[in-house]
């Protein structure tokens, strides 16, 4: 299985010193689905190693309601670390991964087109450190909480 808790950071510091070129993302990835696939697809395109940040439970909790997250971390991270496009998952606990960018300093942070660029957490420790901030095309109608509100009507 290929995901790590946050304390364990030594196949990063691999990676920076073989010059691979390190894509960030992060979420909740709640219920995963084809709007996610596509996103974490194309943001593996932007380097040679992918990243993913996943929330924990308590996160996201605080950030989406007591009702989630509908599958807990390990099931979610199993999910992600076993797509193509994902090579790591690493927990973080807050409400952003602003402290695990500090520790990774990708080349490149991800985040979805429904963010400005500027607000997205590790934005100023990425461009400080020459790296490169993105947003990738939102799928509109792909997200866990429109499928949980279509599955809630039924």
């Amino acid at each position: 299985m290929k995901f790590l808790f946050k304390e364990n950071l030594d196949v990063i510091n691999n990676l920076k010193s073989e010059k691979k070129k390190i894509v960030f993302t992060n979420g909740c990835f709640d219920l995963l689905h084809v709007g996610h696939i596509r996103y974490l697809s194309n943001a593996k395109k932007l380097g040679d190693f992918l990243i993913v940040g996943l929330n924990s439970d308590e996160s996201v909790k605080i950030l989406k309601g007591q009702n989630r997250p509908i599958n807990k971390f390990e099931d979610r991270a199993m999910l992600l670390s076993a797509l193509r496009s994902v090579d790591l998952v690493i927990m973080f606990e807050e409400q952003t991964p602003e402290n695990l960018i500090n520790k990774v300093v990708p080349n490149v942070l991800v985040k979805g087109g429904d963010y400005d660029i500027e607000d997205i957490a590790g934005y100023h420790t990425v461009i400080k450190n020459g790296g490169k901030v993105r947003t990738l095309d939102f799928y509109k109608g792909y997200s866990s909480t429109n499928y949980i509100k279509k599955i809630n009507k039924r």
